[in-house]
């Protein structure tokens, strides 16, 4: 592996890294799984959760960082 992939690579992992520290950090304070879009069904003794929008959201925002990454 080249010294440039590797610092991508690495660039990368720290980045993820970073984004999942301030994820657990502020986790709280986000609005994520309770979008709009999300859904959630109760009944007596079962809870089904697909969260639709927040998957997607995810998806856009990781796929950007990908792409920022991996531009050339």
């Amino acid at each position: 592996m080249e010294p440039q992939q590797l610092g991508r690579v690495l660039a990368i992992v720290g980045a993820v890294l970073l984004a999942l520290g301030i994820g657990l950090l502020c986790g709280h304070r986000m609005p994520l799984g309770s979008l709009p879009g999300d859904i959630v069904i109760q009944r007596e003794g079962f809870t089904l959760y697909f969260p639709v929008t927040t998957s997607l959201l995810l998806s856009a925002i990781v796929s950007l960082v990908v792409w920022l990454f991996f531009r050339e």
